[in-house]
């Protein structure tokens, strides 16, 4: 039996330019994922989601940063900080918290709730840096933005609810890049973060590169988070995403990754974000996410 789970929805797409995002946490539930979780062993309870506003409703510059442009910022906030509270709570309750998302900005949330009284590592599987701040970013959407949120780089230094106090850059490892922005892959290079392409995959494997991130991210923590991002499989495996990069993990190489990861016995807060149902086929996407988190907490061909 592995660890009781606590499903918590954050149906956002503050960050993203496309809509649709934030019908996310609804498909993945659709797509099965209680009685995936129930086939690994977990006895599930689900949340709900947290309130969010309608991007609609909004003024994606009612709250500017310091400097630079990042949309909606106030609503990210929010959301963030209230998540946050729900996924430190699921494991005060000794539960392990699934965060359906919304595009990549929950993450903000989803990691300082895990990283609160305690140090954790960061696996972060992904075709983005996602390591942009509001002055380098193109875009203005937060969801290219919150690992460097998460660990104070740029104009969020001292920005409270956005840095994760438990968090070391030295215990982050990314995993599949094969999309980054200049200025990020500078930044990621000046940081103490490790960074897998998709070429050392190539070359060393993808069990071989995975163990080598968890060892990254359980040194001297307290468990680990997993941030998966479906763009980080190639989109002819996962279509159903905003941000397609071709060139990705293929479906055993995405089950093989997560099925390393439940080995380690570390993992303490798992996410999966940017499952976009309007991109979707058949809502295939979200399936496949259920499948990845099952695979995460234990589920075994055997």
């Amino acid at each position: 039996m592995t660890r009781p789970t606590r499903i918590i929805g954050a149906p956002i797409d503050y960050g993203a330019n496309r809509r649709g995002v934030d019908m996310g946490p609804s498909a993945i539930r659709y797509g099965g994922l209680a009685a995936q979780l129930e086939d690994a062993g977990a006895a599930v309870a689900d949340d709900g989601d947290v309130a969010a506003p309608r991007a609609e409703e909004r003024d994606p510059e009612a709250e500017k940063p310091s400097e630079g442009r990042a949309k909606f910022l106030r609503e990210t906030k929010a959301v963030c900080t209230a998540l946050s509270d729900r996924v430190a709570e699921t494991l005060a309750d000794d539960e392990l918290p699934l965060v359906l998302g919304g595009d990549h900005s929950i993450a903000i949330g989803s990691v300082t709730g895990s990283a609160r009284n305690a140090d954790v590592g960061l696996v972060w599987f992904d075709a983005h840096g996602d390591f942009n701040t509001p002055t380098t970013s193109p875009s203005g959407n937060v969801h290219g933005m919150p690992l460097a949120a998460l660990l104070g780089i740029g104009e969020f230094a001292g920005v409270e609810w956005a840095n994760a106090d438990g968090l070391r850059e030295e215990n982050v490892a990314i995993v599949g890049l094969r999309s980054v922005d200049e200025a990020e892959r500078k930044a990621i290079r000046q940081s103490e973060v490790t960074a897998f392409t998709m070429s050392d995959i190539d070359e060393e494997g993808i069990t071989d590169v995975v163990d080598e991130a968890l060892d990254v991210a359980t040194a001297g923590t307290d468990g680990i988070h997993v941030s998966l991002d479906l763009d980080w499989l190639d989109p002819r495996e996962a279509p159903g995403v905003g941000t397609p990069v071709r060139g990705g993990v293929n479906y055993r190489e995405a089950h093989s990754a997560l099925e390393t990861v439940a080995e380690t016995d570390a993992l303490r807060s798992l996410e999966l974000v940017e499952v976009n149902p309007i991109l979707d086929e058949q809502n295939e996407t979200a399936s496949l996410a259920t499948e990845l988190a099952a695979s995460a907490l234990g589920k075994r061909i055997l």
